[in-house]
């Protein structure tokens, strides 16, 4: 005799039955790949006002907005070359006087770049050497020198550290000239003992303008030093790398844009310096290009203003291709790549 089945009672007719697992609905009824929730229209736009542009705004919102920093730009510009372009075109001048160079380029010659480097009682090209054998000695030195220092007080510990830092930047609160006759009553003491580094040497503006620059550098890079995180260090000293190699070989090039922005200043400021050269330098072909483009214009009722202006603007060549090569180190990251992850 068989006996008959009895449904479930989520079969039988009538019955909804339990309510099923969310897995096993899933299981189921597997996924189209679309949803089937219906989503709520957004308000819908006033009638009248679908399809139209939005107004333009009139002149002079958009110079309320930011037209006018375009207006300052191009007078900053504007005040900025004009000096320039007035010097160049005063240097093709055949005047020889500035007051003659109103008018703009009404006068193109160049006899006064041949008289500047064709005459042999101001040798223009010697002080154009000696003014960038000057230059890139200082600044070659004040990297090297003022790096050594900054590393020294950012990862070793002594005594006296804090108080260095402090000096250092006191001293850098007192500008150089104040120290000029100290300066020249010192160089003429080393004179007498060693004539290479005295009065009249190269050597020795070198050595003052190393003096000068070393406190205000070492403190510069001493922040930038810091930046660095000390496990690189940490990191070297286990694999046995050496004081010399961290310093070479890790340290040096991750603060590549502060050595090339501290050697950059460096080359312009003793480029461009005047005083401290014509205290130290007494021999016309020792000269730089500041104090003997100064000769042109010295002579009383003898200023030739035409070839002043022609030298001037040979000498702003040499700092102009410096900034555009070193462009893009200075506004390259400073860690940027160093550390992986």
């Amino acid at each position: 005799m068989t006996t008959p089945t009895t449904p479930p009672p989520g079969d039988r007719p009538g019955h909804d039955g339990p309510a099923r697992a969310p897995w096993a609905a899933a299981t189921a009824a597997p996924s189209t790949g679309t949803s089937n929730t219906v989503q709520p229209a957004g308000p819908l736009a006033p009638a009248g006002t679908r399809g139209t542009a939005r107004p333009r705004p009139t002149a002079g919102r958009r110079f309320a907005r930011g037209g006018w920093k375009h207006l300052a730009a191009i007078a900053a510009c504007v005040f900025a070359l004009f000096p320039l372009v007035y010097a160049f075109s005063a240097s093709l001048s055949a005047s020889g006087s500035l007051l003659g160079s109103n008018r703009l380029f009404s006068e193109i010659t160049g006899a006064n770049y041949t008289n500047l480097l064709n005459d042999p009682q101001n040798p223009y090209l010697t002080w154009f050497a000696n003014s960038l054998f000057v230059s890139v000695t200082t600044a070659v030195g004040t990297v090297l020198m003022g790096a050594a220092a900054a590393y020294a007080f950012s990862r070793f510990r002594f005594r006296s550290r804090k108080g260095g830092l402090l000096a250092l930047l006191v001293i850098q609160m007192f500008p150089q000239l104040l120290a000029f006759v100290a300066i020249f009553l010192l160089l003429f003491a080393i004179s007498g003992v060693y004539p290479f580094m005295g009065l009249n040497s190269r050597l020795g503006l070198v050595a003052v303008y190393l003096g000068g620059a070393l406190g205000a550098n070492t403190f510069l890079m001493y922040g930038f030093f810091n930046t660095i995180p000390r496990d690189l260090d940490e990191a070297a000293e286990i694999d046995g790398a050496s004081h010399a190699q961290i310093y070479w070989t890790m340290i040096l090039p991750l603060v590549t844009p502060i050595l090339v922005v501290v050697g950059m200043l460096s080359f312009i400021a003793s480029f461009s310096d005047f005083l401290l050269a014509q205290i130290v330098l007494q021999d016309p072909e020792k000269y730089t290009l500041a104090v003997g483009l100064y000769q042109f214009v010295a002579v009383q009722f003898g200023e030739n203003w035409g070839v002043f202006t022609a030298g001037a603007i040979l000498a702003a060549i040499p700092v102009v291709v410096l900034f555009l090569f070193l462009q893009r180190y200075i506004v390259s990251g400073l860690t940027g790549g160093a550390v992986k992850g």
